[in-house]
């Protein structure tokens, strides 16, 4: 059969590891080099290559089929000290949902206005909560760029909208009447 011996650490010479298959395709006699001992090399996926050491290591930029983690985004971390109770860890987001709670409850109670007014700057908020502080938990969700142009974006919208609700606005923009006009009457 085959005879195989695995190097300790530390030992200098090592007998090369033969198999049936590689005796017989070896050809008629032809001696087996000595090239170092072969390890059982575990795989995880078809990309994944023996490193110099003999643990898989990715080599190319190939997404694997299967995530195993995702990373934090940036600033993602506690808002507060790991040792303070959960809701003080993630007052950022606490602090936004809070005011965002608020604003549909006004809105419910027929304060239309003032409420998507509250929900707009609750998100305006959030961007700027996300600018200046360093960690600020669940209210991170991409990277910090990401994060307040899509809270200002959002939190502007809004809040222009509820300046313009009708009746009585308090904010006219006449283009967007000239505009609306057109294309009602066209």
């Amino acid at each position: 059969m085959s005879a195989e011996t695995r190097p300790e650490k530390g030992d200098e010479a090592v007998e090369p590891v033969e198999s049936a298959e590689s005796a017989g395709s070896a050809g008629s006699g032809a001696a087996v080099e000595d090239i170092g001992a072969v390890e059982d090399i575990e795989v995880r996926d078809p990309v994944s290559a023996p490193d110099a050491e003999g643990k898989p290591r990715r080599t190319t930029r190939r997404f694997p089929l299967f995530t195993r983690d995702t990373a934090r985004p940036e600033g993602g971390g506690r808002a507060a000290p790991s040792d303070a109770p959960a809701p003080a860890r993630q007052w950022p987001v606490l602090a936004v949902l809070g005011l965002v709670a608020l604003g549909l409850l006004l809105s419910a109670l027929d304060r239309f206005r003032i409420g998507t007014l509250l929900i707009g700057v609750a998100l305006l908020l959030g961007g700027v909560l996300r600018w200046i502080l360093p960690d600020v938990g669940m209210l991170a969700v991409r990277s910090r760029f990401t994060d307040m142009v899509t809270y200002g974006v959002l939190g502007l919208s809004i809040a222009l909208l509820a300046m313009m609700v009708q009746p009585d606005p308090w904010l006219v923009i006449p283009f967007l009447k000239d505009t609306l006009h057109f294309t009602v009457s066209t």
